[in-house]
């Protein structure tokens, strides 16, 4: 492939995901709410919710197989319809049972999406440049997800009108996914390494996916009712929020362009270290004070690049069927964190409260970077099975 058609390859994976990103960020807000208006328990909510991440888990073993025998585009198209059509159904579906095989499909296609779209960036990205590519891809996508909550506060979450423009948006996401004819990676060996395999041939990069995807929700979860208890405000509270999304968006290129130049390896030790610390020193300081907001911008900043930089160690391990596996692996292990996440750091919260936030955070990513230092110290080889 020329390196043209190589820029323009993944710029179309990045558009397509980027977009869908908006859809499925406007979404996921407006079906909770939805199901506020109709009276549904919390309970439930959480647990309907749930249904998408065990989708998540039970698709991802046959990614793979798709992939090789439908190709990228049409899988990729394929997937977005099924969204879309599944998002109207939220709203045609008059029974919250309908809700639950509903969310099933929702999940499995967005499991698809992503598993998809990273073993094509992966695969098409120059070796010397990946981490940079999956550091744009990451930036591209959080900026994408932040337009979703605009758009739905635009349009309110009563009424079709909030969901025929999340469905509208994502199917916009298939345009650069048609026009990339001839520019997608394809899987011509049939032999791969089952997904949980992989496990064991790169605990270091698969089980940055489960640190990050627990430390991101648990985040998302409790960051601002940690200020809460403090005594911020809720004007306060969410601010700390909105600082954890800025240091994820700012630090996603720059360790990008490091990862380029240094053993990813290490690079995902310094970013678990960098947390853990992080992580100890929220008790020690005043949640009101400046210090406390560098801490959280940078440690969550730091954080958030475990998910690229162990794709990008994926992309530079494994190739063809093996690296589709290990992708859909990687967005399997990170649903596993999605749903592990939340209660182990409300479990904290209750034993050691508001602290135990910052201590469980701590400690789970002070057990990775054990793992990983581990690893490093008995020198096992990086390639591939």
């Amino acid at each position: 492939m020329s390196q043209s058609s190589r820029t323009a390859s993944i710029t179309a994976a990045i558009s397509a995901i980027t977009v869908v990103g908006v859809g499925i960020s406007l979404s996921i807000p407006l079906l909770a709410l939805e199901l506020e208006s109709r009276g549904i328990s919390r309970t439930l909510i959480g647990v309907n919710t749930a249904v998408a991440g065990v989708a998540t888990i039970v698709t991802a073993p046959f990614v793979p197989l798709l992939v090789r025998k439908l190709g990228v585009r049409a899988l990729l198209t394929l997937a977005i319809a099924a969204s879309a059509l599944s998002l109207i159904g939220f709203k045609a579906a008059g029974s919250f049972l309908l809700w639950f095989p509903l969310r099933f499909v929702f999940g499995a296609a967005l499991c698809v999406l992503f598993a998809v779209s990273e073993f094509w960036i992966n695969a098409v990205a120059p070796p010397h440049r990946r981490g940079l590519v999956m550091g744009i891809y990451a930036t591209a996508l959080s900026m994408g997800a932040a337009l979703g909550p605009a758009i739905l506060s635009l349009l309110g979450a009563s009424g079709w009108e909030p969901y025929v423009a999340g469905a509208v948006v994502l199917l916009a996401g298939a345009i650069p996914i048609v026009l990339a004819n001839g520019m997608t990676p394809r899987i011509h060996d049939d032999d791969h390494h089952g997904v949980i395999a992989f496990l064991r041939h790169s605990p270091t990069a698969l089980l940055a996916a489960l640190v990050f995807g627990a430390i991101e929700t648990a985040v998302m979860s409790f960051l601002p009712l940690y200020g809460l208890r403090l005594g911020l405000g809720e004007g306060q509270a969410s601010l700390l929020l909105t600082v954890a999304v800025l240091g994820n968006v700012a630090f996603q290129i720059p360790l990008g362009l490091v990862s380029d130049r240094v053993d990813r390896r290490l690079l995902l030790l310094a970013c678990a270290l960098v947390g853990t610390v992080g992580a100890l020193m929220l008790p020690l300081m005043r949640v009101d004070g400046a210090g406390f907001l560098v801490t959280v911008f940078v440690a969550t900043g730091v954080v958030g690049s475990l998910y690229t930089v162990g794709l990008a160690h994926l992309g530079a391990r494994f190739h063809g069927a093996n690296l589709a596996a290990a992708n859909a692996a990687f967005v399997m292990l990170y649903s596993v964190g999605l749903i592990a996440g939340p209660p182990a750091v409300g479990l904290g919260m209750d034993f050691a409260d508001p602290y135990g936030f910052a201590y469980v955070i701590a400690a789970t990513l002070g057990a990775y970077a054990l793992m990983v230092a581990s690893r490093l110290a008995f020198k096992r080889p990086a390639a591939g099975p």
